[in-house]
């Protein structure tokens, strides 16, 4: 059953023309009528099916406006290498002890790191962090022995560009309390990202079938992209 605030809300919204999102944050933050600060999403669909194989993405773009929330790091490293990590911000640092506690279930951290040479051990836990969307990968910048910089970078706002089995990508451009431009810089990073991606895959036509803008309680709103995307 539909809140009252929710009714309030505009209908068929999907049914309108894609806009640019300069135009669309000032009706996503209209429709912000919640009593905590809204997440701006953004939801894409890619062109995943090709003729001669999938496209999948699975990358991560550092947000210039940052992410808008706090989430807890754990480093798995050497012994030596632990206090680096606790001063550069990581929550929780460990070695071969953390590792038995993640294997035991006790998984209180968002994001995790981890240096290569612990790689070997920790790449045994992937029935427990694999579904958990947890195991480090050198891809993404969390397999490195740059331990300073990845804590730095998580912490100042990063989000994973991953689609599902059906081309969905879904990722959050910061808060309602962010001033437009702030979402717009964060906006361009995301397209910055894709068209580099898009440049390292064989892809016949745009990247971008769909693309969507709403907020964590909103309605979502077509979104206009570039062509080149």
């Amino acid at each position: 059953m539909s809140s009252k605030r929710y009714k309030k809300l505009p209908i068929k919204t999907k049914e309108l023309s894609a806009e640019l999102i300069e135009k669309l944050i000032l009706e996503i933050k209209k429709n912000c009528t919640t009593k905590f600060d809204e997440s701006i999403d953004l939801s894409l669909q890619i062109n995943n099916k090709q003729k001669k194989s999938e496209i999948n993405l699975r990358t991560i773009v550092n947000l210039p406006s940052g992410a808008g929330k706090k989430i807890k790091i754990a480093v798995v490293c050497e012994d030596s290498k632990q206090q680096v990590a606790k001063d550069a911000g990581a929550d929780i640092a460990g070695a071969d002890d953390f590792i038995e506690k993640i294997k035991a279930g006790e998984i209180n951290f968002e994001k995790l790191i981890c240096t290569p040479s612990m790689m070997i051990k920790l790449s045994k836990l992937g029935k427990v962090l694999g579904p958990k969307g947890l195991m480090p990968n050198p891809k993404l910048g969390t397999v490195t022995d740059d331990l300073k910089k990845a804590i730095s970078d998580a912490k100042l706002g990063q989000a994973e560009i991953k689609n599902d089995k059906d081309g969905n990508i879904g990722l959050s451009l910061g808060k309602k309390s962010f001033s437009d431009d702030k979402i717009i810089k964060n906006f361009v990073a995301v397209l910055d990202v894709l068209e580099r991606e898009k440049g390292n895959q064989t892809i016949k036509g745009d990247l971008i079938k769909n693309a969507f803008l709403t907020s964590t309680m909103g309605v979502s709103y077509k979104l206009k992209m570039p062509k080149n995307i």
